[in-house]
């Protein structure tokens, strides 16, 4: 039997290989799943991404599927009753900032037409593709997610500091972070 070699930050937890085998990396243009990905990102600053991974279906419960039209009119209740959610990281800034933050990504939308549009432009439509031989020599960052980060600030983002932007970058497929000994490296 043989093993497909994988990246070696989601080696041995079932969870971390499937999210590694499936979504992690592949090229998203959707706006939809770009939402979902920048919020479990913001929440994800300080914690580890298993840690939002294990909440993932969690949130997307208590953020009504990630519907940004719907949580960019979530009132103080609302606010309230998901601070005293269990399944989800009960950070009242980061709870705060998504309901901010689906406010602005709809002005994105309103100007350029998408986020899709808005965000990929940044690394002309298409993904940058490393050539990493260990995962642990990827960047934190770059000088496109320090432009992305600081544009998105000067837009009212919250929480969407440099770092967290690069994971983005990373998970959506802007970005080709995949150790090129990796299977899915040529796949994405």
């Amino acid at each position: 039997m043989s093993t497909k070699h994988r990246c070696g930050w989601c080696v041995g937890d079932p969870l971390y290989e499937a999210y590694h085998d499936e979504e992690w990396g592949v090229p998203v243009y959707d706006d939809d799943t770009l939402f979902e990905f920048l919020i479990l990102e913001t929440f994800q600053a300080g914690l580890s991404w298993i840690t939002v991974l294990r909440k993932r279906e969690n949130f997307r419960k208590a953020f009504d599927n990630f519907d940004y039209k719907k949580i960019a009119t979530y009132n103080q209740n609302k606010v309230d009753s998901l601070l005293q959610d269990p399944g989800i990281i009960r950070n009242k800034l980061k709870v705060n900032a998504t309901v901010t933050n689906a406010q602005a990504f709809i002005k994105i939308q309103d100007e350029f037409g998408s986020f899709s549009k808005y965000i990929w432009g940044f690394v002309d439509g298409k993904p940058i593709k490393n050539k990493l031989s260990d995962y642990r020599k990827a960047p934190a960052n770059t000088p496109i997610s320090d432009a992305i980060s600081k544009d998105l600030k000067k837009r009212g983002f919250k929480f969407v500091g440099s770092t967290v932007i690069y994971a983005h970058m990373q998970a959506t497929g802007m970005v080709n972070d995949h150790e090129i000994g990796c299977f899915r490296y040529s796949e994405v």
